[in-house]
């Protein structure tokens, strides 16, 4: 059933923060108020929600906040909200607070919870579900784009930037380890961006032999004589993700141990962006992504649509533009989920090209 002006409807963002994330919050909290939603936020995730830690959303608040990275809701991963006990607690702070519609902003297992609240039964009818895809992994299907992904991008590739400088002064290697444990996109991207000598991740299946086989071709081809007879390079950036079956520090020694007659003049240093790659301003575009994929689910919520994930059309969505927004296409949660897990697992076609584009640019990135 449709929301009604009136009806109250709860936000909450849930898993890994995101850049963009308060961007979205906003939006739901002001469309919401023009057409005549009672809008309240729920505080720390599915926690927030076992507890019952309700606030209501104040637009001037999440004015300030929509320009600066996290969530001003909080955010927190809940092992008690996946027991039976834990969601007939979530339950009851629905009913509680009569709450006729939730929209969820987060990753897989946020969505995930989410699909556990579509059979909750309310005064006005059952519960109106809706997602939003936040993930700086843009480890998500049925989404081309995820919140926070093009702000992580820029943020590696800026420190990169740096690290080239201080490289280049010392003729030195740097293995530089960034976000994505079950993911490589992030580190192909902006190692593209970046201009980086190498990039590793897990899509490629390489063992750690290969692995360390890859950075020291890399080197050698880099410091020494070119074909073409050009100059040599005075530094290397190999960008690693971290879900990449080797620790950066064990693969900076064995790297070592293998260069160090060939290459005696060379240091190898690791840098781990770690956590830096989830903060900071988010881009223009995030803020952007996040206010119309807030927008166009809200709104669809309110046409009666529930059970679904509200994502950024782009190539592999093959779903036609819904209503309020043409870049913006509905996927039910259930096939959000399925084809998720496939992309996870490589057996989808968009994570099929990936690695096949992730082994085309490995030579090239080499020259």
């Amino acid at each position: 059933m449709a929301l009604q002006k009136g009806d109250r409807v709860a936000v909450l963002t849930s898993g890994g923060d995101a850049p963009g994330m308060n961007a979205a919050v906003r939006a739901v909290a002001r469309v919401g108020a023009e057409i005549g939603l009672d809008m309240i936020g729920i505080e720390d995730g599915y926690a927030g929600l076992v507890d019952g830690r309700v606030a209501p959303l104040s637009i001037r608040v999440l004015d300030e906040a929509a320009r600066r990275g996290g969530t001003v809701l909080g955010t927190a991963r809940s092992k008690i909200f996946a027991t039976p006990e834990g969601q007939a607690r979530a339950r009851e702070t629905l009913a509680r607070h009569d709450v006729r519609g939730i929209l969820v902003i987060g990753g897989n297992g946020s969505l995930t919870g989410a699909r556990t609240l579509t059979d909750v039964e309310t005064k006005g009818g059952r519960l109106v579900v809706g997602g939003v895809p936040a993930s700086i992994d843009n480890d998500l299907a049925c989404t081309s784009m995820s919140i926070g992904v093009d702000t992580a991008m820029n943020t590696i590739v800026e420190a990169c930037d740096r690290i080239f400088d201080t490289a280049t002064a010392h003729k030195r290697t740097f293995i530089v380890e960034v976000m994505g444990r079950d993911c490589g996109y992030l580190a192909m991207t902006s190692g593209i961006a970046a201009g980086a000598d190498a990039v590793l991740v897990r899509e490629t299946d390489k063992d750690e032999a290969q692995i360390v086989d890859q950075v020291v071709r890399t080197m050698q081809r880099a410091y020494g004589p070119q074909p073409d007879g050009g100059t040599t390079k005075r530094r290397v950036l190999v960008i690693k993700s971290e879900g990449v079956r080797i620790d950066s520090a064990r693969l900076k020694d064995l790297v070592e141990e293998k260069i160090k007659t060939l290459l005696p003049d060379v240091d190898t240093r690791v840098t781990v962006l770690g956590h830096v790659v989830r903060g900071g301003t988010p881009t223009a575009f995030d803020r952007l992504l996040g206010a119309r994929l807030a927008n166009a689910a809200l709104r669809a919520m309110v046409a009666g649509q529930s059970d679904f994930m509200a994502g950024w059309s782009g190539p592999g969505i093959p779903r036609p533009p819904c209503p309020w927004d043409p870049y913006v296409v509905l996927t039910p949660l259930a096939e959000v989920l399925a084809e998720t897990a496939k992309l996870m697992s490589g057996d989808s076609e968009i994570a099929r090209w990936r690695k096949r584009i992730f082994q085309e640019v490995e030579d090239i990135l080499q020259r």
